[in-house]
């Protein structure tokens, strides 16, 4: 017997003697062998997630702290589902679903996942390609830099990939580079982690802090977000047009709604629900480490997972929260992305008011050529001129809504670091969550690869299915400064795809055929359903509103040619 198993079994055997012994003993055990859970932690805690958050606290302050916990508890019941399923029986969950729930589900999970994959690697890249243009070397890589801005970019992907793919490759060799480099990724996490808790310690302890107050309530769980704008903008709102008022609360509300979604679908993703149980397989575990996968999970990845996010929005909040960026408002800041997209909203603004004067001053403006320096700077001169005519308030709405980039969000940890080591440590952070994020998009898409094609989990055939999370090398070419913001549209699309995996394991947790004697029978069962069908119905009705308001009437025709073919399948699985 090797070294593994004799660990597995003396595992196994310390869990049979804690169960006789009590609940203390259990939880003793528990903590001890606890594992898988803070693999999903590290995956969880990325730079998705930190966009998310940091996002959530820019655009709805501490009102929508209750959102990640939230949509993290709902996970936690339908991972702990797929566990038990898993642990249970011993079987590859796509083989049972396909099997014994229905292989349209079972296709749809296994795509979706690598789906997902392909499109939440784009921010991942574009996160790191902006931290060292931004934060870490903006001299030598930045767009002024020696090989300018294209240069430095195809550097900077050509890097990351060759660096993740090396070491993803090397996972079922181990060693001691991979530790090294695990350790480092860890280091690098934690410290801003930590930073951003030590933000939060230090603004709520300091004369001019934020209202804990209103820090409590924000984990009270309030749904109008998903249709009013935070109260903080009220004062911006107040006094002005209806017309006006009806277009900034629509921007606003779009804006929070998106967040929202995104940092529900960071906290728990459809990838996550294919690493977990093939994580549990691959360890050896069987039905009686079902508590402890619930305990690992309820642990290792809830509690770290909260704090951290939590302290993330608090302290980007105090910051940034209907704060107009520098310089917009003050017409400091005449050229760029921020200036392009402050004048894009005031324009959207004017043309909704229907004030003819102002239409025709920003249209007269939009006209002007910039083809050499004189035209440009009577271009520039044309915008601020039909600019000053809007309403201050409207101006200062359009100043807080401006994306902020990786140089801007650094500054929420200066309160701790001051604002020369916040770049830093802010840069190394997102760096460290960024590259493992995807080392392990890439390990989930070489586990999809090999299941969908029934390929082993070793050799060239896992290799090159982990290459197809490689799409992100696009993220800092298509969206560019907008990396951080790139996070939440590509969560949005990832929430629309959490249902499949949802309802499927909501389907094969009640499948006698699969699950035999594991069945959970009595008040058991109906517990379990009552919590995995809150999750589902969330879920669902979540990904369906949003894809009615994304892709309108397309949208809703995806979910109903998908719920067709699902239908259609479970006719043909009964006649045969």
């Amino acid at each position: 017997m090797s070294d593994s198993q004799t660990k597995l079994e003396a595992d196994r055997q310390l869990l049979v003697d804690a169960s006789k012994k009590g609940t203390g003993a259990k939880l003793a055990a528990y903590a001890k062998l606890s594992g898988p859970g803070w693999l999903q932690s590290a995956i969880t805690l990325g730079g998705g997630s930190l966009s998310s958050s940091l996002f959530l606290g820019v655009l709805a302050g501490f009102s929508l702290l209750w959102m990640q916990p939230f949509a993290m508890v709902l996970g936690i019941i339908m991972l702990s589902a797929i566990g038990y399923v898993t642990l249970s029986t011993g079987k590859r969950p796509f083989q049972a679903i396909n099997e014994h729930v229905n292989p349209v589900l079972g296709w749809g999970w296994a795509a979706a996942t690598l789906l997902a994959n392909m499109v939440w690697a784009l921010p991942q890249y574009g996160l790191a390609n902006n931290v060292l243009q931004q934060n870490l070397l903006p001299r030598l890589l930045g767009p002024e830099g020696a090989i300018g801005d294209l240069g430095s970019k195809v550097l900077i992907v050509t890097v990351i990939l060759i660096i993740t793919t090396l070491i993803t490759w090397s996972y079922d060799r181990g060693g001691f580079g991979i530790k090294i480099y695990e350790l480092v990724l860890k280091v690098m996490v934690a410290l801003i982690v930590l930073c951003f808790g030590g933000v939060a310690i230090v603004l709520g302890t300091s004369e001019s802090g934020f209202d804990w107050g209103a820090v409590w309530s924000g984990f009270v769980p309030d749904f109008s977000r998903i249709f009013n704008p935070s109260p903080e903008f009220l004062p911006y709102l107040e006094g002005l047009s209806a017309e006006a008022r009806t277009y900034w609360e629509e921007v606003i509300v779009a804006k929070q709604r998106d967040i929202l979604v995104s940092g529900a679908a960071t906290a728990v993703g459809i990838n996550m629900t294919f690493l977990f149980p093939y994580t549990l397989l691959k360890r050896g575990w069987g039905k009686e480490f079902r508590g402890l996968a619930v305990f690992d999970l309820s642990t290792g990845m809830f509690i770290p997972f909260v704090l951290a996010t939590s302290c993330v929005v608090i302290a980007a909040a105090n910051q940034f929260h209907a704060q107009p960026h520098d310089g917009l408002v003050e017409k400091e800041v005449t050229e760029g992305k921020k200036f392009g997209e402050y004048h894009k909203y005031l324009d959207g603004s004017v043309k909704k008011s229907g004030n003819e004067v102002v239409i025709t001053a920003f249209e007269a403006a939009g006209k002007l050529k910039a083809e050499d320096a004189e035209g440009a700077e009577a271009k520039t001169a044309a915008m601020l001129a039909a600019h000053d005519m809007v309403d201050i308030n409207e101006r200062k709405l359009a100043a807080s809504l401006v994306t902020r980039s990786a140089h801007d969000l650094a500054k929420s940890i200066s309160p701790l670091t001051g604002e020369t080591l916040a770049n830093y440590v802010f840069g190394f952070g997102v760096l460290g969550m960024a590259l493992s994020t995807i080392t392990l998009l890439m390990l989930i898409s070489g586990f999809v690869i090999c299941e969908m094609f029934n390929l082993p989990q070793t050799g060239w055939s896992y290799r090159l299915g982990t290459l197809a999370a490689a799409t992100g090398v696009l993220g800092p070419f298509l969206w560019g400064d907008l990396g951080f913001y790139l996070a939440v549209p590509t969560s949005v699309f990832g929430f629309m795809l959490l249902p499949v995996a949802y309802i499927t394991f909501f389907l094969l947790m009640n499948q006698k055929s699969f699950l035999g004697e594991h069945l959970p029978q009595g008040g058991r069962r109906v517990l379990f359903n009552a919590l995995m069908g809150i999750s589902a119905t969330f879920a669902t009705v979540g990904s369906v509103f949003m894809a009615w308001k994304k892709g309108g009437p397309i949208g809703i025709g995806f979910f109903i040619a998908f719920t067709a073919a699902v239908i259609i399948a479970q006719l043909l699985r009964k006649r045969s």
